[in-house]
């Protein structure tokens, strides 16, 4: 037989799909298997506990994204924290389940944007008003959501000379908290930001202001040996990918994607649909994880692209798509309720959206995963 000639057997190798090529199958593993939930208040402790050995540990979840916020009895400054918060000791049972079963806690106080949520001012800019980025937008004024401004979350101002000793202390204190090697500082739907009304940053770049931002918290976790998570929303063009200003930035944040350092974590969330950015954080080169929520055929969509860019990229750049992260937006509580009303339910399927049928979806395809 004679030897096709290099040329040919070369257009026949590039032919080949990548999975050939990379010596690999369709049946990829991911790095990351996540939840993203808030933390539960104590009186629902015991039961997340359990959710966690008997749900998320058999379906090889290994990432647990807690978002904390002002729901811990902070001693560097308790005038921030939430009637009735978690204590140290009761973090610690996480903490301790978590590591038994290899599951990585991550906390995460939302920074700069969601100071607010529709008529209630949270609890940094309602103990310390002075670094509200916009003072004269009262939220409660508000007597319902969308808002006047169609928006629903205050800002503090990055450029405040005091903001950052207020927010790195609580910082650092939950990271020690939960020994956290990395921690989610949100940074999501941040709208707010270099207004006209604020005197120190009404004539900055808002591209500058964001990376700044996101820069000082990076540098400052780095300090310690920790990662920092943010969600990847804001260094998105809305306006060209056509993804709007709630996935997207519309407001002039995302050049701030080639001015922040690339070991940050990008938590890539889209929710009606399964948007292919995931792409373009990893060619920009940040480890990236694609996040769903409440329609299950989107998050099984992008569990598939996530194992498909891994299979079908330069090894370079395949290492960056890390996996997939499911989003839940209710109170820990009120998701456990649901959670295992719908699991004994077992209900027909439905079209109606719905985080928790589709987390249980996610879950049996996390089973039948490698």
């Amino acid at each position: 037989m004679k030897r096709l000639p290099i040329l040919l057997l070369t257009l026949l190798l590039l032919l080949l799909p990548s999975c050939c090529r990379n010596g690999q199958k369709g049946n990829v593993p991911l790095p990351v298997r996540g939840l993203a939930i808030e933390a539960p208040k104590p009186d629902a402790l015991d039961r997340f506990l359990t959710f966690i050995e008997e749900e998320l540990v058999p379906a090889h979840f290994n990432l647990l994204i807690l978002r904390v916020d002002w729901n811990y009895a902070y001693v560097s400054h308790p005038e921030l924290s939430d009637p009735n918060p978690l204590s140290l000791e009761e973090v610690r049972r996480i903490v301790a389940l978590c590591l038994e079963h290899g599951i990585r806690v991550v906390p995460q106080i939302n920074l700069l944007g969601h100071q607010s949520w529709a008529e209630t001012t949270l609890a940094l800019l309602r103990e310390y008003p002075q670094f509200d980025e916009t003072p004269s937008i009262k939220t409660e004024n508000y007597s319902e959501w969308p808002n006047a401004d169609s928006l629903y979350c205050k800002s503090y101002c990055p450029l405040h000379p005091e903001v950052h000793d207020v927010v790195f202390a609580v910082v650092d204190e939950i990271c020690d908290a939960f020994e956290a090697d990395a921690f989610h500082a949100g940074m999501d739907e941040v709208f707010y930001l270099g207004m006209d009304e604020c005197p120190r940053c009404h004539d900055h770049d808002k591209a500058e202001l964001f990376a700044d931002e996101v820069t000082l918290i990076h540098d400052h976790l780095a300090e310690k040996g920790r990662q920092l998570m943010i969600w990847g929303d804001r260094l998105i063009d809305g306006q060209t990918t056509g993804i709007g200003e709630w996935e997207a930035s519309c407001n002039g944040t995302w050049p701030a994607i080639d001015r922040i350092p690339k070991d940050i974590f990008i938590c890539d969330w889209h929710y009606e649909r399964a948007d292919l950015t995931a792409a373009y954080f990893a060619l920009k080169g940040f480890q990236v994880a694609t996040c769903g929520y409440q329609l299950p055929e989107v998050c099984l969509q992008q569990i598939a692209d996530q194992r498909r860019f891994r299979s079908q990229s330069a090894p370079e750049t395949a290492e960056r798509f890390q996996g997939y992260i499911h989003t839940i937006w209710s109170g820990a509580g009120h998701f456990l309720n649901r959670y295992y009303a719908l699991k004994k339910e077992k209900p027909a399927e439905s079209d109606e959206p719905d985080a928790v049928r589709a987390l249980l979806t996610v879950i049996e395809a996390f089973k039948q995963m490698p």
